[in-house]
């Protein structure tokens, strides 16, 4: 464990003027309420804040961020209270304390739904004050750093969460060294072979190459020094992950994979940054489309340098990013560069963005996000984008995600004028609304009065406020499909209690549920916003409180002797509600089939064995599997929809498979648990009202029976 002098010391290296009695006070203050408290590797508990604020201390931070370091567990852990920690070291770190203590419990890998509300509540505490999530980053990185300790389920949950939340989060935040090593952990946790043979090619490329680092940074200092420049150069290879991503990415093999070096380059102005472009692009020949110039288009959270890549030694790409000193140190800490102090002082470098500004530009594309699962997607694909810049007609620059096309353009510019667009032209020429739009376009967007956004267009669309525009759109678009599909949902609820779904029934619902209309109630029921059991049970509270018994499972099946047990058919999958017949096993029971199953046809010779069963009449418990068949879209978001969609339909998914894989769909098999064929019915419609789903049929095979018969 770092002693309090040594922590002291790693401050005073970038801040003289530290107050040495402040941070020793909130060490000897954690050490003291940490006291007999263990981490699961069996060091002292204490050992893991003070880690946590060396590694900030790594970013040049402020005192009060150092101290909240060494406190953030004391709420949460001890018994130290808010008013105890505000009274000893002032509101400001008590209330970073209590931020940091907030995420801490927010389960940010539970459920699709409750995700998004966490999602929300983290922006909400960013906005308050970075430092909290800057104090959490560094806790993530100690706690991955050391994660073996853990059980190894703990250490895959911890894992795929960094991998989905934090390390995208560093790297929106400009703390790209966080992200990568934050990725790499969780890599080697995730896939340790994947990772291992990745090393082990590094180790044999290495082998076959010799030190092509050392070799091609000695060529770029010796071009330097030719043309005058001053500048310093570093080279490293890229990390893992990194490398295991763009493998993935391109579909390519380790030995084809060419840009797995990095180079920097740090020169002493503006101006020289350039020089060295012209440099390097003399003495190496640039690949094309590889350029980005964050210099003169930097991006929102303060990042500016220059990128290109060129074909080094033997052909070999090379990645060379060039920047000032004053825009390196912004690049290694991103948006925490705000508070860093050099010498005593809070540094005043022109290019660290205004936190409080920074949040809100990012916070404000989420604001008009209703829905839950859509402000998930929305913050996932802003927080995972890289950005270009193109311009409007007028000159005005727009900041698009990588990928974007000109319906995200549109959208940008404003929803009106997304909702009216028939047309774009980039670079004065018509082009087809899927272009990807490049660094440097200049993009007019053609708009007619009477256009409505179309369906297809949430596969075309890649940000976040482009795809809520649009979906909102479609929702008054597809009201008339989603109060058919109401109607049919609220005809087979009320005809399962033997009453009939009548506009005056519909109207009392209507009422009770303070809806406006039946109208309202049937496109609320066709898009799964209401169950038809909510509906019945507004008009019948009675008939539905009635059925709230569930039947055992054991006495399910009619027509069993006392003394014999039964089992579902794995190949048909028979609902209550649904025809059946028995095939008797000796030693093994009855198999229930529907009596539609193709495998009784092996049993037609052998009318011994069948018995005449039929269900149960009642409330079956949704535990009765049936597999579904799904033809899905191929875009960001729609699997968490389609699982949503099946959970506000009451039925739980107990098994997914992908059995194809198409670059603009999916084919998978979902198992889901049921109560009856009914439930299965209400499933199917809710599934084929959804507009990403092409196809979706139950799926029956029959050569499971075989390996259930043995």
């Amino acid at each position: 464990m770092i002693a309090v002098e040594d922590l002291i010391a790693l401050v005073r290296n970038y801040n003289p003027r530290t107050n040495e009695a402040l941070i020793r006070a909130a060490y000897d203050y954690g050490r003291a309420l940490h006291e007999g408290q263990f981490r699961q590797s069996g060091e002292p508990y204490f050992s893991h804040p003070v880690a946590v604020a060396a590694i900030l201390t790594e970013q040049r931070l402020d005192d009060a961020t150092i101290v909240t370091a060494l406190l953030h567990d004391t709420i949460e852990d001890t018994k130290a209270s808010y008013s105890e920690v505000s009274t000893r070291f002032g509101s400001e770190i008590a209330d970073l304390v209590d931020g940091v203590t907030k995420l801490t419990n927010l389960q940010l890998s539970s459920s699709e739904t409750q995700q998004a509300e966490n999602f929300r509540k983290l922006f909400m505490a960013m906005s308050k004050d970075l430092r909290v999530i800057l104090v959490k980053l560094a806790d993530r990185l100690h706690n991955m750093r050391t994660i073996k300790a853990m059980r190894p389920e703990k250490q895959a949950k911890k894992a795929r969460e960094t991998m989905d939340i934090f390390a995208p989060l560093a790297g929106r935040m400009g703390m790209q060294w966080m992200r990568e090593e934050l990725e790499d952990l969780a890599f080697k946790v995730l896939n340790p072979e994947g990772r291992a043979s990745i090393m082990r090619r590094f180790i044999t490329l290495q082998k076959e190459t010799g030190d092509v680092i050392h070799r091609i940074t000695g060529d770029m200092r010796a071009e330097f020094d030719k043309a005058g420049v001053e500048a310093q150069v570093f080279g490293r290879a890229k990390k893992p992950y990194s490398i295991w991503r763009k493998m993935q990415e391109k579909e390519l093999g380790f030995s084809r994979l060419s840009d797995i070096y990095g180079f920097r380059v740090i020169t002493a102005s503006e101006e020289d940054c350039y020089r060295a472009l012209g440099v390097i692009h003399q003495r190496w020949r640039a690949v094309p489309g590889r350029f980005k110039d964050y210099i003169s288009q930097p991006k929102s959270n303060g990042y500016r340098s220059i990128h290109t890549t060129v074909s080094g030694r033997d052909g070999k790409r090379v990645e060379v990013q060039i920047r000032t000193r004053q825009m390196h140190d912004v690049a290694e800490t991103g948006v925490a560069a705000h508070w860093s102090y050099r010498d005593g002082v809070r540094t005043q470098n022109p290019f660290a963005v205004d936190p409080a500004k920074w949040i809100a530009g990012l916070s404000e594309q989420f604001d008009a996000e209703e829905d839950h699962d859509e402000f998930l997607e929305a913050v996932k694909l802003e927080m995972y984008s890289d950005q270009v810049f193109c311009f409007t007609p007028k000159g005005d620059v727009v900041k698009l995600p990588r990928g974007a096309t000109p319906i995200d353009f549109a959208y940008a510019i404003h929803t009106r004028i997304g909702n009216a667009c028939v047309g774009a032209k980039i670079d004065g020429m018509r082009v087809p609304l899927w272009t990807r739009i490049k660094n440097g376009q200049s993009v007019e967007i053609i708009t007619a009065q009477g256009q409505i956004p179309q369906a297809t267009w949430l596969e075309i669309a890649t940000t976040g406020k482009a795809k809520a525009a649009i979906r909102r759109a479609l929702r008054e678009v597809d009201r008339g499909r989603f109060i058919k599909l109401g109607q049919e949902l609220a005809r087979s609820a009320f005809e399962h209690l033997g009453k009939k779904a009548t506009d005056k029934v519909l109207d009392t619902a209507a009422r009770n549920l303070r809806l406006d209309g039946r109208g309202e109630v049937l496109a609320r029921l066709g898009s799964a916003e209401l169950t038809a059991r909510e509906v019945v049970r507004a008009v019948y509270p009675d008939l539905t409180s009635d059925q709230t018994d569930e039947i055992d499972t054991k006495r399910a099946v009619i027509g069993l002797s006392p003394e014999q047990s039964f089992d579902r058919a794995r190949c048909c999958q028979p609902l209550p509600g649904e025809r059946i017949v028995g095939i008797t096993f000796r030693g093994k029971g009855v198999v229930v089939h529907a009596i539609d199953c193709e495998a009784l046809t092996s049993y037609e010779d052998q009318p011994d064995r069948w018995l005449d069963l039929h269900w149960h009449s009642g409330k079956h418990p949704p535990i009765h599997t049936a597999t579904l068949n799904l033809t899905i879209g191929n875009d960001a978001g729609v699997l968490g929809r389609i699982c949503t969609l099946i959970g506000e339909q009451r039925a739980n998914i107990s098994d997914l498979q992908f059995v194809d894989r198409k670059p603009d769909f999916f084919r998978l098999l979902i198992d889901v648990e049921l109560r009856d064929a009914e439930h299965l019915h209400s499933v199917m419609s809710a599934l084929e009202a959804e507009s990403d789903v092409a196809a979706v049929e139950r799926f029956r095979d029959p050569s499971r029976a075989a390996a259930l018969n043995g």
